[in-house]
C-alpha cells in the first residue's frame, strides 16, 4: 500500500492505495465521486474522462500514484444542480444525452475542447470527441452544446493555470 494525495475538486484527498490502483477506482471508491464512470477499462470510450491539472485525460490510463500531488476535476467539481457550468446547461439545453453513461466523460471532454479553443467547427468538434463514445445520442446535440459553450461562455472552461 503508498499513500497518495490527490486535490480533488479542491479538497485534499489523502488515501492509503494499493500501487496498481487506477486514477477512476480512487476517485469512486476512495474519495465516493461516482459521476466518473468506468465504461471499458481499455481507454476507448471516455466515460471516464477528468481533468487533471487542467487537461482531459481518461482516469483508467493512469494509477492514482502518477497524479500523486495533482489537481484533479470530476464533473462533480465543475458544477452544482443549482449553479450548472455553461457546459453542463448546453448539454441540458441541447438534448445532448439519452442515457447518460457517458454524459459525464462528454462534458469533461466538451470543456477541455473549448479550453483549447479547437471548437471552431462541427467538424473539428467531432474530431476532438473521437475516443470518447456515445451509443445513444447521434452527436449532434453534443457538437452543438459544444458550440454553443464556445461561441458565449468560452471563459468559463479555463483552467485555473490558464492565462486571463
Amino acid at each position: 500500500m503508498i499513500e497518495v494525495t490527490i486535490a480533488v475538486n479542491g479538497i485534499e484527498q489523502r488515501h492509503q492505495v494499493e500501487d496498481r490502483t487506477l486514477l477512476v477506482e480512487f476517485l469512486r471508491d476512495q474519495c465516493g465521486l461516482t459521476g466518473t464512470n468506468i465504461g471499458c477499462d481499455t481507454t476507448q470510450c471516455g466515460c471516464c474522462t477528468v481533468h487533471v491539472d487542467g487537461r482531459a485525460i481518461k482516469s483508467c490510463t493512469l494509477f492514482a500514484a502518477q497524479v500523486d500531488g495533482a489537481e484533479v476535476v470530476t464533473i462533480e467539481g465543475l458544477g452544482q444542480p443549482e449553479n450548472l457550468h455553461p457546459m453542463q446547461a448546453a448539454f441540458r439545453r441541447h438534448h445532448a444525452l439519452q442515457c447518460g453513461y457517458c454524459t459525464s466523460g462528454m462534458i469533461m471532454q466538451g470543456v477541455d475542447i473549448v479550453r483549447r479553443g479547437r471548437a471552431v467547427d462541427e467538424a473539428t468538434i467531432r474530431h476532438e470527441l473521437e475516443g470518447n463514445f456515445c451509443r445513444c445520442t447521434g452527436y449532434q446535440g453534443i457538437v452543438e452544446a459544444i458550440a454553443e459553450v464556445a461561441r458565449t461562455a468560452p471563459e468559463s472552461c479555463k483552467a485555473s493555470g490558464d492565462a486571463a
